[in-house]
Parts: structure tokens; C-alpha cells; sequence
């Protein structure tokens, strides 16, 4: 049997004023052409469907769209619940959506053994069990250590995940003897490399997993919530798929992939790298650095790429925010579009409570004596002090001369 496992679809996602919905969809238009090309018969995908548990309409209408097409290609469709995820509104058309062979787990179920799904291929001999786990809450990890008490709530959490799999495992081996089992989960395993994008889960995600917490019963563990794709260090094969699209730009340099397991000849997956639809670009450095980068950049993919900008400087100097803040209004190249900027100085500026000894209070000093303080800061040369100089007295001299009514 042929397996394709993905995870962290974030449907509805918005990065920065971008909405990725065409990224998306050119993502599920490969995938089909993926699944018919490799011949899959099983699609598996880990959680984190949508990116917001009351998604948008129109987020609702491309995951239904999106269903439908696959379910066209004549492949069973396994999909769990993140922890982005709102369960019910995953679970609301379970019914429905196994007529078109797709099976919704989207929290977990009372029964644990209904999160056990057999799956016969093409050829008798190709039979196997899905252990469909979806991201476990307080309430299920509880539910499984019932009667046993932690006095710390970390290890609490670690060893009510342990036992879910555990439960798993035990009831494959009592009603699939013999079968491989493939284990579905959503969840932070310790020693993996996280991104920006992902939401803290468990207590901020310091009950990592454990890897060999999940045994050595299942045959393969295909997992979601971290976007960077990468290994378990398990004594089973255990993935991470990652995330289809980069979903924030820490994650602009990840290869993008899905993971293709043949059963015929193992457990091991291969890699099948997805294309750039939309790159990512973060830029930084100095003034004339940033618009020496910004010519150099040339538009790459299918979509206008993104940029972020950042402005290091040694000190502050309120000239280069504003010929920062011009560069970015006055950048029209097509194909490119700058949709976050910032400054950031190495020498801050000090509070100003903080300019004078500590025996100086500030309501004994002159605005002018401030004022001249705060101004020695910035990096403007004479002539520049003197015109603000000049300007902030004539302030001063309005503010003390103004007729009160």
C-alpha cells in the first residue's frame, strides 16, 4: 500500500496582510497530481486543518473543495484534529464525509478504540490499522491516567500522552493481531527544532514528548504541529511531515515536503519536495545595505514574494527611520512587496530618567537641559542640533506666552 502523510494545512492563514488561500490551492493542485502519479491509496493528515478554530466561511469552502477533489482520486482520507483545531466543528459532518471516504477525527473519543481505523489496500495482504490520535487535551490526557495523581503537572501531561499510545497499541494487538499499525499524533516531541508559527501547546510545549515514549509497537508515527520537517529520534520510524506552505518567514528557508511511505517495502518514507508557490524574504542590515538588497532581489514562484525588512543601526537617528519608512512607501517593484519593516539600534536610547545622576530629579531641571540631554543621543551633525535646538525653544517660549483660555 502506498501512504502519503501531511500535516499543518493552517487553512485561513494570514501572513501579515496576506492571506494564503491561492497558496493553498495551488498546493492541493500539485498534491493531486502527486497522488496520482505515486498511485496513493492513503492520505494521512496529522492536524492543524485550519488555522483558527471558528475559521471563515471562506476557509470552510476551500477545506470542502479541497476534500472533494481528493476524495475524487479514489484514496482514503484519514485526517485529525490540531490543536488549532475546534473538534466539533471538524467532527460536525463526520458522517457525510465518509460516504466520500474520508474519516474526521477531530478530538478524541470516548471510546478510545474508535480512534482505530483498518485499511485494506488494493491487495488482501496490504491490510493495516490507523491509530487516528488527534492533539489531546487536559480532559483526554486525564481521562487516560484516571485514579493516578502527579505532583508535577508536567510529567502528569507526558505520561497521559504515554498512556493514549500505550491504550493504542494494546488494543491493536488484542483486535488487528498481526497487522501493522501506523499511529497518528499532533504534538511537541523533545529534541526537534520548532519555528515562529507554531502556537504553544501543553503549558508551553515543555512537556515535550518523549520519543520513546511511543514504544516500539507501531510500525511508522506520522506527526504534525512543528512546521520544520524532520525526524524523531524514535526506535520506530516517527515524522514530521511539517507544514505544506511556510507559514511565517522563520521557516523561509525549510524545503516544503510531503512524506511517501510504500508498505511493500518498509516503513521508511521518501521525501517528495513540494514547489515555491510565494517566496520569503527577510532583509537587514544598514540603509544603503537594505536598498543595495532590495535591487538585487528578482521575483521567484508564482505569487508576488514577501519581504520583511529590518533597519541595524549603530545609533538612533530618527533621519534614517524616516528614510526607511520612504524607501518602503516608495518600493514598486512587481512581483515583490515589502510587508513588514522595522528599525532596531545597537546604542538605544536611554529613558530619560536615566540621563542624569541619581541626586538630579527631573522636575529640578529646565525642559531645555532635558531636552539638550536627549539630543546628544542621536547622531545629527551641528547644524541639524541647532535648527531642532531652535525649534523646541520657540515651542517652549509659545507654550510659556500662550493665553491660557
Amino acid at each position: 500500500m502506498k501512504i502519503l502523510h501531511t500535516a499543518d494545512w493552517h487553512i485561513g492563514k494570514k501572513l501579515h496582510k496576506h492571506y494564503l488561500y491561492t497558496d493553498f490551492e495551488r498546493f492541493i493542485s500539485w498534491l493531486i497530481a502527486v497522488i496520482q502519479e505515486e498511485k496513493i491509496e492513503l492520505v494521512l493528515v496529522s492536524g492543524d486543518v485550519f488555522d483558527l478554530a471558528n475559521p471563515s466561511a471562506e476557509a470552510r469552502k476551500q477545506y470542502y473543495k479541497s476534500l472533494k477533489q481528493l476524495s475524487n482520486l479514489n484514496c482514503k482520507l484519514i485526517i485529525t484534529g490540531g490543536n488549532h483545531d475546534s473538534p466539533s466543528m471538524l467532527d460536525a459532518p463526520r458522517e457525510i464525509l465518509e460516504a466520500l471516504n474520508v474519516h474526521i477525527l477531530g478530538g478524541m473519543p470516548e471510546n478510545p478504540a474508535d480512534c482505530l481505523i483498518p485499511v485494506q489496500g488494493k491487495k488482501e495482504n496490504d491490510e493495516l490499522v490507523v491509530a487516528a490520535i488527534p492533539f489531546l487535551r487536559d480532559g483526554d490526557i486525564r481521562a487516560a491516567e484516571s485514579g493516578v495523581t502527579y505532583e508535577n503537572r508536567i510529567e502528569a501531561i507526558r505520561k497521559g500522552i504515554e498512556a493514549v499510545f500505550t491504550q493504542a497499541a494494546e488494543l491493536c494487538k488484542h483486535k488487528f493481531p498481526g497487522q501493522p499499525v501506523i499511529a497518528m499524533g499532533h504534538l511537541y516531541a523533545a529534541g526537534i527544532e520548532p519555528s515562529e508559527s507554531e502556537r504553544d501547546i501543553q503549558i508551553g510545549n515543555q512537556a515535550a514528548f518523549q520519543a520513546s515514549q511511543f514504544g516500539e509497537y507501531f510500525s511508522y508515527v506520522a506527526l504534525g504541529h512543528i512546521h520544520k520537517p524532520q525526524r524523531v529520534n524514535a526506535a520506530i520510524p516517527a515524522f514530521y511531515s511539517g507544514s505544506p506552505l511556510p507559514l511565517s518567514f522563520s521557516e523561509r528557508t525549510d524545503e516544503k515536503r510531503v512524506l511517501i511511505l510504500d508498505t511493500s517495502t518498509g516503513f521508511e518514507p521518501k521525501s517528495v519536495a513540494i514547489p515555491t508557490f510565494r517566496k520569503l524574504n527577510k532583509l537587514s542590515g544598514d540603509l544603503e545595505r537594505i536598498q543595495s538588497k532590495l535591487q538585487a532581489l528578482t521575483s521567484e514562484g508564482e505569487l508576488t514574494n514577501l519581504i520583511e525588512v529590518e533597519l541595524i543601526e549603530e545609533n538612533f537617528d530618527t533621519n534614517r527611520i524616516a528614510q526607511l519608512d520612504t524607501l518602503v512607501t516608495e518600493f514598486n517593484t512587481p512581483g515583490l512587496e515589502i510587508v513588514k519593516h522595522r528599525a532596531t539600534f545597537k546604542n538605544r536610547l536611554k529613558a530619560t530618567g536615566k540621563l542624569f545622576d541619581a541626586e538630579q530629579h527631573l522636575e529640578d531641571l529646565k525642559p531645555l537641559e532635558v531636552f539638550t540631554k536627549m539630543l546628544e543621543q542621536n547622531s545629527y551633525d551641528a547644524e541639524t542640533k541647532a535648527k531642532v535646538t531652535l525649534a523646541f525653544q520657540e515651542l517652549v517660549e509659545h507654550l510659556n506666552t500662550a493665553d491660557p483660555a
